[in-house]
């Protein structure tokens, strides 16, 4: 597979234009919103290709980046929305419009599963087995061809599963069920922001 790897600094481009769906991932120094920092958000058309967005940590001026992420008109589609929206939510201050999840329509749509991981969803819906090694390095600073190529998978798939997982959810007529939950995604993201961690929904 020939891919179109892409690094930019602080935003994208000007002449970057995207069609109606774009895949989207988030790259964090850590997973604690309170301390660690947004510092890459990956796009992909899906069509090979992945723009990779170093974000300044000092001011995460990005205003053609946050122009997309806040358009209703483009689907987005992220894999554990909720952990990404809450980085964006902080760092970036906008709210992502027009959300679908694949992790949360797996565990609707994959009931026959307890794996619901990208890494899982690559395997059964493209057939290559990843390499998730890269997970846990330094995202920060100046980044390898290596680090790259790991960034760019998280995004190159997700059309694929998207429409894998959809077609299954049309099946098994759990898509309107689907629709209804992924429209309280802000709403989680909300809670989290406001350190409610707990499912709120608990006896």
């Amino acid at each position: 597979m020939n891919l179109d790897i892409k690094l930019h600094k602080k935003d994208l481009p000007d002449e970057i234009k995207f069609s109606d769906k774009i895949a989207i991932d988030c790259e964090f120094t850590g997973l604690n919103v309170e301390r660690d920092r947004l510092c890459l958000i990956q796009i992909s058309s899906g069509n090979n290709d992945a723009h990779i967005i170093q974000l300044d940590k000092d001011n995460y001026n990005a205003p053609n980046l946050k122009k997309i992420l806040t358009n209703n008109k483009i689907g987005k589609l992220f894999h554990y929305a909720r952990a990404d929206l809450l980085f964006i939510k902080k760092y970036l201050e906008v709210n992502v419009e027009n959300i679908n999840c694949t992790k949360i329509m797996s565990k609707i749509a994959r009931s026959y599963s307890d794996k619901h991981g990208l890494k899982d969803l690559i395997k059964e819906f493209i057939g290559i087995d990843i390499s998730k090694q890269l997970q846990t390095s330094y995202f920060g600073g100046n980044l390898s061809d290596k680090q790259l190529k790991y960034c760019a998978q998280d995004v190159l798939y997700l059309h694929k599963i998207f429409a894998g997982l959809k077609d299954i959810l049309e099946r098994e007529k759990r898509l309107d069920l689907y629709e209804r939950t992924i429209k309280f995604i802000n709403t989680r993201v909300e809670l989290d922001f406001a350190s409610f961690k707990d499912d709120v929904w608990s006896h």
